[in-house]
Parts: C-alpha cells; structure tokens; sequence
C-alpha cells in the first residue's frame, strides 16, 4: 500500500495531535495504569472496568486521532477510524454488556508475554523512540495507535478462556497495518507491534473457541 505523504508530514501530524490534546496524553497514560492495577487485584467488576476503557482508547484513537488529524494527510485514515470505531464498540458490547470478556492475571508464557507487551508499550516504547532520535511533540504518544495496539494486545493475552477470538480482529489488523511505519518511515519502536501481532495471532489459533453455553454471560 502505497502513501501519500512523506514521514515528516506524518511526524508533523503527531506533532499537532499531541500540542492540540494535552494533557490526555496523561489521562490515558493513568487509565493504562489503573487497568494493570484493576487486573492484578482480581476485582468482581474488574474485568467490565478494563473493557470499558479499552473501548474508550480504540474510540478516542478513532475520533481524535484519525478523523481530526490523519485524515488531513491520509485519505484511508476515515477507513482506518471507522474500523477502529467498530473496534471500540465491539469491546463495549462484548466485554462490558455482555460481560464475556473476563481478564485475570496469571503467570506462565502467556503471562509473561501479555506483561512484557505492556511494558513494552508503555515504557520501553517511549524511551527507544527518545533514544533513536525522535522527540516530543513529534512522537506517537501513548493513546496513539501503535503503542496503544501493542497494550491492547497484551492485555487481551489476560483475557480467561473461553474467550470471543473476534475482539483479536482489529488490534491484529492494525498490528498488520502500522507496523509498516518501522520500514517506511524509520519509526522503529513500531517493530514491537509486529512482535505484538505475531504473539496476538498465536494467542488466537491456541484459543478454543467458544461452546454455545459459554456464549452466555456469567450470572451476576
């Protein structure tokens, strides 16, 4: 797939997101946090908790990402927004109406992976993107696409059996699609999304899927 624009346009855009947004650079950067601490406690509502803000990142990536900024530069990006706005609702309704999205933390190699992408995501991100040259404004944010995607799919590695495959679909789209700008645009800390979504792709064909009982949700 070809692109329109060259990367300091696309540098630029990031640039004008996060002078335009700030603080909610921050205020996402804590939701994040607060999920990892929601997932750790084990909390009765905590699984709800945590698909309800990943609706609102996959929703806001939508709206105040790729309507507002992208699209100034990127025709596709209304496509890109409008799937990650289906994105966003099917996390709403799979996992906080329905409640068949139930996140627990554990330990083991799925564990382990889930944990290292988040960190990956929120820390290591950051700090490879500061070290290989790139600086703030002109930097994907946290509660951008890339960085937000690797999150979500390490958080989705928590989510317990028998688990809906269908919520892996766009993150994994997206894995597929972002990770381009390692290779077009020298953005290298992306190489992580397509590490996020070789490990979301496996998580998926290991995941059984669902029996018609268990497309019931818990009793409350």
């Amino acid at each position: 797939m070809e692109t329109q624009f060259t990367a300091e346009q696309f540098l630029e855009v990031f640039a004008r997101y996060n002078q335009s947004v700030w603080p909610m650079q921050l205020i996402l950067y804590l939701l994040a946090l607060a999920t990892i601490v929601v997932l750790y406690r084990g909390w009765p509502s905590g699984s709800r908790v945590i698909s309800a803000v990943l609706s609102f990142f996959w929703g806001w990536m939508a709206i105040a990402y790729h309507f507002i900024f992208f699209t100034d530069i990127n025709p596709a990006a209304w496509l890109f927004g409008a799937v990650f706005l289906v994105g966003a609702l099917w996390f709403a309704w799979i996992g906080v109406l329905k409640g068949r999205l139930i996140f627990r933390f554990r330990g083991g190699m799925r564990g382990w992976a889930g944990g290292i992408l988040m960190a990956y995501a929120l820390a290591l991100y950051p700090l490879l993107g500061h070290f290989l040259g790139h600086r703030y404004p002109a930097v994907p944010t946290f509660g951008l696409p890339c960085p937000t995607t690797i999150f979500t799919l390490g958080m989705l590695l928590f989510a317990a059996a028998p688990l809906p495959r269908s919520v892996f679909i766009v993150p994994l789209l997206w894995a597929a699609v972002g990770s381009t700008a390692a290779f077009r645009f020298g953005i290298l800390q992306d190489l992580g999304l397509l590490v996020a979504g070789v490990i979301g792709l496996a998580a998926v064909i290991a995941t059984p899927a669902p029996s018609e009982s268990a497309l019931q949700p818990p009793a409350t």
